[in-house]
């Protein structure tokens, strides 16, 4: 038994010596190892802290995993998943934004409380039981996506002040020195003997509380704890590299896969060293494929994390793939009306929602960095007003237009969504449709800026196609279930986002900031030939979608209703589904990367008029206008003259009101699958 556990420890020990001499050859200069007197400045100073960062920040993000999976009994527990990540880099840029000048393990410090408070969100969020993995997953991506974009927004403000830090943002083994080494080694090696003190309590808590509880173990206090110091060691990576994506995930689940055949490795004595070993091999092995792939030169300008997110979405959508799911997730206590509504209560919605538009849209046109009385837009209306209103309007009315027809669109696409994967928490930019739309456009702006406006939408509705056919064809291949479908939708998505972020980091600043502008979802510069494609969309939709409206209530209980009355099932999720990501692609085209408003929009319109497609179709239409619009309009004046992006507005609106209902279906019965 102990001569299996022996021979991992060997051969992960072999794994890593031999990586670590391949590394230090790898540079921009040329270095005899044979003869390392001769080149020991280049070793000690550029090569060796690289090689070094990579261990520890490897090891500490291992280690992290291991613990954050144990303590909420969650194969998908990791500090990417938790938001850890995300709510470290977001208290590290503002710091920097702010211009708080602070020692680096201050820094750390903070990134602590930030990735700490995160985690205990999601972990309320989620349940401990092991068996909300796809609740885990959707409420970590929730967080994570409303804290990167509060972490755009400051980058864009604040650019000067966070300078570097948007490549630093997908994870960065450059460091200048060994100084970052020796600041944080220590805190890894303390929390890790500490949490190693702590593994009989952690193997008696991973079995059950109660089980815990019998045997004399305080199971809050060590859970929180071990929490606490999980964090603190993704804490200290973070702030040494920068967010390494799915390092955290990948290496103790990897272990934990292997316990099976390793008897002894299931207890976290060894689980944790092992899995610390494994997150070194898993991310000295994605540095060396990096330099080794793209040369010395380049790697300097491409993040590391890059890398570990791709080889990491790989490895989620075969252990997606493998996880035991239901078939089907219920509609959340809060989603909807239940039972029929009556007819006058709709036409009172609709009307109200009419008038609220409406308001919206004039509001939107009067307000901005110049504000403009309704007599100046009569007499623009009119062909009367004078240069500057004419100008004014001339830029701000295809701008208002844009949100109107983009948060239609996408609201009319997360209502297809949710309806066929039978997922009431699905939306495009969870599955990964609004990231490879974004793909497309960003490749355009990157490579062939040239190109105009007609080429970027076209990419991006390719990219958008690409991404649903991979993430469904995946799912369906696997036993199509819409918990399946949501993880390795989360999976593309993570991938997208490492691909644009590639994209970005190779490009100049200019294009840099014109791009994270367009990822946060923006109508700046707006003209009415950019409003067609999704005018176009949503013109063909409409009547798809009211002719399928019998067909989206059927789709959306089950498979054998509908075939039993008929309908061809696969014909028309496909037809749907295709209808969703022509939609997206088309949003995404007009103004952007817009969170949210897929999920937000179908759900309200649900509570207000109930479940029937024919009435919640045209009032999620409304109120996916409205809050674009809103949002747009909100961006253009808080802070005018500068500006803020639409879609990050949405993405502040709508993460607490999907945390909310991912409350509310705490008391709903979980979703197998464990890990």
């Amino acid at each position: 038994m102990k001569i299996r556990l022996l021979l991992v420890v060997v051969a992960l020990g072999g794994l890593i010596a031999a990586g670590s001499l391949v590394h230090l050859t790898q540079g921009t200069a040329d270095v005899d190892l044979l003869a390392p007197d001769a080149h020991a400045a280049v070793i000690l100073q550029s090569r060796l802290p690289r090689l070094l960062a990579a261990m520890l920040v490897g090891a500490a993000l291992g280690v992290a995993g291991a613990v954050l999976q144990s303590v909420s009994r969650n194969i998908m527990a990791a500090p990417d998943t938790l938001a850890v990540s995300a709510g470290a880099h977001l208290a590290i840029v503002a710091v920097a934004a702010f211009g708080v000048s602070v020692p680096l393990l201050g820094t750390a410090g903070v990134a602590f409380a930030g990735g700490l408070c995160a985690a205990l969100v999601v972990l309320g969020l989620s349940g401990s039981g092991g068996a909300g993995i796809v609740r885990l997953v959707l409420a970590g991506t929730a967080l994570a996506l409303a804290m990167s974009s509060v972490t755009q927004m400051l980058l864009l403000l604040f650019s000067e002040e966070t300078e570097g830090l948007f490549a630093w943002g997908a994870g960065s083994l450059s460091q200048n020195g060994l100084d970052g080494v020796r600041t944080f080694a220590p805190v890894v090696l303390i929390a890790l003997v500490w949490l190693l003190l702590l593994a009989r309590k952690l193997d008696l808590i991973h079995l059950g509380d109660d089980h815990a509880r019998t045997l004399g173990v305080h199971v809050g206090r060590i859970r929180l704890g071990a929490v606490a110091l999980a964090v603190l060691m993704a804490a200290a990576a973070v702030t040494l590299a920068g967010p390494i994506g799915f390092v955290g995930l990948a290496a103790p689940a990897l272990v934990r896969l292997g316990a099976n055949l390793v008897p002894g490795l299931h207890r976290h004595a060894a689980l944790i060293p092992v899995s610390a070993a494994m997150g070194v091999v898993l991310l000295l092995s994605a540095d060396v494929l990096l330099r080794a792939v793209i040369g010395a030169r380049g790697a300097l300008e491409v993040p590391a994390g890059v890398v570990t997110t791709l080889l990491g979405v790989v490895f989620l959508i075969v252990l997606a793939r493998g996880i035991r799911v239901s078939s089907t997730v219920s509609e959340p206590p809060a989603a909807g009306v239940r039972g029929s509504v009556s007819v006058l209560r709709f036409r009172l919605v609709l009307a109200g929602l009419l008038v609220l538009a409406a308001l919206v849209v004039v509001a939107s046109v009067l307000l901005g960095d110049r504000m403009l009385l309704l007599g100046d837009v009569t007499r623009w209306t009119t062909g009367q007003a004078g240069p500057i209103v004419s100008n004014v309007m001339g830029n701000r009315f295809p701008r208002v237009l844009a949100a109107l027809l983009a948060g239609a669109a996408l609201a009319l696409a997360g209502a297809a969504i949710q309806a066929v994967t039978r997922n009431p928490l699905a939306e495009p930019g969870i599955l990964g449709t609004s990231g490879g739309a974004g793909i497309g456009a960003i490749a355009v702006i990157t490579f062939a800026p040239g190109l105009g406006f007609w080429a970027q939408a076209t990419a991006a509705g390719l990219g958008a196609a690409l991404a649903a056919a991979v993430v469904f064809a995946v799912a369906a291949r696997g036993g199509f279930s819409s918990e399946r479908l949501v993880l390795i939708g989360f999976g593309m998505q993570a991938g997208t986002q490492a691909v644009i972020t590639l994209l970005i980091a190779l490009t100049d600043p200019w294009n840099e900031t014109k791009a994270l502008t367009w990822l946060g979802g923006s109508t700046y510069g707006r003209l009415p030939e950019h409003l067609v494609p999704v005018a176009l969309a949503i013109a063909v939709a409409i009547p798809l979608l009211i002719g399928a409206r019998a067909e989206l209530d059927l789709l959306s209980l089950d498979d054998e209703t509908p075939r039993v009355l008929g309908v061809a099932v696969s014909r028309s999720r496909l037809v749907l589904l295709l209808c969703a990501v022509v939609l997206t692609g088309a949003a995404v085209a007009a103004i952007g990367v817009i969170a949210f408003v897929g999920l937000v929009a179908p759900h309200a319109a649900r509570a207000l008029v109930g479940r029937k497609h024919a009435r919640s179709l045209p009032i999620a239409a409304l109120l996916g206008a409205i809050l674009v619009c809103a949002a747009d309009a909100l961006g253009r004046t808080a802070i005018a003259p500068d500006q803020l992006p639409a879609g990050l507005i949405t993405a502040l609106i709508g993460t607490p009101y999907f945390l909310y209902l991912l409350h509310r279906t705490s008391s709903a019965s979980p979703v197998p699958g464990r890990a």
